[in-house]
């Protein structure tokens, strides 16, 4: 404040400090895109797996169920009153 009583304006902070903030802004915003793509790359490879693991298990739970059928072809049938 100055002896009238007006506020001074602050000094603007050199060129050199502003492109430092906006390099570590754009620095910081490629590495969350690289983590995301990481990210995003690693599910996209793993679900090929999951889904042919849920065939799987699919397949194993529908030969039980025909095992336990045919096991149980002299009794009574429970699925089919």
């Amino acid at each position: 404040m100055t002896i009238e009583g007006e506020f001074v304006t602050p000094p603007s902070a050199p060129i050199a400090n502003r492109i430092l903030l906006w390099a570590i802004v754009v620095a910081v915003m490629a590495g969350a895109l690289a983590i995301a793509a990481l990210a995003l790359w690693f599910a996209l490879m793993i679900l090929p797996v999951a889904v042919g693991a849920g065939l799987v298990a699919y397949g194993v739970y529908r030969y039980r169920l025909w095992r336990m059928q045919s096991a149980l072809a002299g009794h009574r049938n429970l699925w089919r009153p």
